[in-house]
């Protein structure tokens, strides 16, 4: 397992940058990994749906699909599309700090 230091701490990473320990995540690491994924700014949206993603991971030890996450964070998909342009299931899922989604390309 590879490691890389984010926002000032040392993370175990999977071949595509995805962390593999939740626990070492921080919100500080976030937003050094959004600014990597072209979002430069946070915002309470943005949070929002992180956070639903934390709770969920943490509880399912999963991603949430795409799916999931408008509906458990109360976001549509075009807001979904335009908080975490490009694929935001699997861009917010490394924000997170979580694996990969199932069913990601």
């Amino acid at each position: 397992m590879a490691t890389r230091e984010i926002a000032g701490a040392t993370v175990q990473v999977d071949d595509e940058g995805f962390m593999t320990n939740p626990n070492e995540w921080n919100r500080e690491i976030a937003v050094e990994i959004a600014h990597e994924e072209g979002i430069p700014d946070l915002n309470s949206e943005h949070w929002k749906v992180i956070d639903f993603c934390r709770n969920t991971g943490q509880a399912t030890g999963k991603s949430p699909t795409l799916r999931q996450i408008t509906n458990g964070a109360g976001v549509t998909t075009k807001e979904l599309f335009s908080l975490f342009p490009k694929g935001p299931a699997k861009k917010v899922a490394k924000i997170s700090g979580l694996g990969k989604p199932e069913g990601c390309v």
